[in-house]
């Protein structure tokens, strides 16, 4: 059951990516992450009252509350260096550094718990597979004016956090009821997000945000909280270094969609990385 809400969870996450990017694109990124998480959160605390989760509240310990969290600081810091390279970048090429982040959650994972280690040999071989695959769909020499390489930092430290989320999110979430643990987790990105909006002063920009705009970010929101809920159940049932690679498989979606959506070109290159990726994440889900 958990590899299906894995799928699941990959399907959502791609399609968050597309909205996302159309709903950000005449708005500042920090609002629209701001507003994205007003959203997701609404969403997370409906299902949470609507299946009777709210009652576990009070049995969640002070260790799972803690890592809970640090998850949700380091969720909304790769949230908002992902928008950021979103508004700057490739949509493609965005989400294929952003899915690096496969790479370190499995490390950490294999280092962090015992029963991640099962096949290690055959993990590392994927990972491998997996880095060059993101290192070939960045074609980074394709970029003529070196000042928009900056979307590159802003997508690598976003797979950072991302990875961090899934190792704290992972100990959090223990014997914690996965819905549950994914609202609090929501909160703290709420907060996060709306601090940094008014600490940069941009809550003048809110008003930007209507028409199309808000329709694309109202879906998004909508995905990702879907996509967050079955990722962890996921994470809570499953192994980390299955379910991450899977959750990234989200990226086949999200080119198909840059390439008729945003018209976006992909070098031969880049479609051989694309490959490697694809077929690294699909062995390490297969075979370990």
């Amino acid at each position: 059951m958990w590899v299906i809400a894995a799928v699941l969870s990959a399907v959502f996450a791609g399609i968050t990516a597309i909205l996302s990017k159309c709903g950000i694109k005449n708005i500042n990124s920090n609002v629209a992450t701001a507003v994205r998480t007003s959203i997701v959160l609404v969403f997370a605390w409906i299902i949470v009252f609507a299946t009777g989760a709210y009652k576990t509240l009070v049995d969640i310990s002070v260790k799972s509350w803690v890592f809970l969290i640090f998850s949700g600081i380091a969720t909304g810091a790769s949230w908002i260096f992902y928008f950021k390279a979103l508004s700057v970048g490739e949509v493609s090429k965005v989400a294929a550094v952003d899915k690096s982040s496969v790479v370190l959650s499995v490390l950490f994972a294999m280092i962090i718990f015992p029963d991640e280690r099962t096949l290690w040999w055959v993990k590392l071989i994927c990972l491998a597979a997996i880095a060059l695959g993101t290192f070939l769909m960045t074609d980074i020499k394709r970029v003529q004016n070196k000042s928009k390489i900056a979307w590159v930092i802003f997508a690598l430290l976003s797979a950072v956090f991302a990875a961090a989320t899934s190792i704290l999110a992972k100990i959090g979430i223990k014997n914690v009821e996965s819905t549950t643990a994914t609202a609090i987790r929501t909160c703290v990105v709420f907060v996060m997000a709306w601090l940094i909006v008014f600490c940069r002063g941009e809550v003048k920009f809110v008003k930007e945000v209507k028409g199309k705009e808000m329709v694309f970010l109202l879906l998004s929101g909508l995905a990702t909280g879907a996509s967050w809920l079955c990722y962890y159940y996921a994470i809570q049932q499953g192994q980390v270094s299955v379910v991450v690679p899977i959750d990234k498989l989200s990226i086949l979606i999200t080119v198909f969609f840059s390439l008729i959506v945003f018209k976006e070109n992909l070098s031969v290159k880049a479609w051989i990385g694309l490959a490697f990726l694809t077929a690294g994440t699909v062995l390490m889900a297969v075979f370990t």
